[in-house]
């Protein structure tokens, strides 16, 4: 019995050696090898949207042609990163050539705002409401509100541009002695703007007809002014039924 106790004795003790043993010698696990690296996964919504914004800009700034030289080479890059997946890069060229396109276009209605508003400064005979608007006009060019000035300047010259008053010729008359009535330009030297602008029914400056139905333009502009009355002034001889060179020059200016 004692030697049997012994013999189990001893094979447990074998065993739990080789046990052992065998843990030792096991293979180790290899760590995890680190993800690959996600390959770039074109252009992103907000790359793409801000591209379009800045082609957007673009296309306008060039139908007035007036565009910076380096703006289209922005957008160039930024579609360029927003194809290698480089979208922070491609929003932020995108945005530059937005901004730029946009100032150009700004800078564009100030210009023509400034000639407008010069010229709206100088006409006659505004009302209160149109002088108020004209203010107005000054006051968007002055905080470079460019499109704002240009739409308010446009929107008064066009309507000053095409009010105009009716008169009907009585016997006596003349484009002279038309010009000269208070209600009408209160200037005699003023009758080549009466000749102009009803070339279609007067042949001859010097002759006119009772019925006859003028439009007279209420407010003509400084330089329409100044060419009329030096024309009145440096016509030349004149003679009825006969249309004059330096008439037919006028007209054609």
């Amino acid at each position: 019995m004692k030697t049997t106790a012994a013999f189990r004795t001893l094979i447990a003790l074998a065993a739990a050696a080789a046990l052992a043993a065998g843990c030792a010698t096991a293979p180790k696990e290899k760590p995890a090898e680190p993800p690959a690296a996600e390959k770039p996964s074109g252009p992103s919504p907000a790359a793409l949207q801000a591209i379009a914004e800045a082609e957007a800009a673009i296309k306008e700034a060039k139908a007035l042609n007036w565009i910076w030289r380096d703006t289209e080479k922005f957008l160039k890059k930024a579609r360029k990163a927003a194809e290698k997946g480089d979208n922070a890069k491609a929003i932020k060229l995108a945005r530059k050539a937005r901004e730029q396109a946009e100032l150009a276009v700004n800078q564009y209605y100030l210009e023509e705002a400034k000639f407008m508003i010069e010229e709206l400064k100088g006409r006659r005979g505004l009302s209160a409401d149109q002088q108020a608007r004209l203010r107005q006009a000054e006051e968007a060019y002055r905080n470079a509100e460019g499109r704002r000035a240009y739409d308010l300047a446009s929107a008064l010259l066009e309507e000053l541009r095409n009010a105009t008053i009716q008169y009907t010729v009585v016997r006596g008359d003349s484009l002279w002695k038309i010009a000269g009535k208070p209600e009408i330009y209160g200037n005699p030297y003023e009758w080549p703007l009466i000749y102009k602008a009803n070339a279609d029914q007067i042949r001859d400056a010097d002759l006119i007809y009772p019925g006859q139905v003028f439009d007279i333009d209420t407010n003509p502009s400084p330089d329409e002014v100044a060419a009329a009355v030096r024309h009145a002034k440096t016509r030349g001889a004149w003679a009825l039924g006969v249309v004059e060179e330096s008439d037919k020059a006028y007209l054609a200016r």
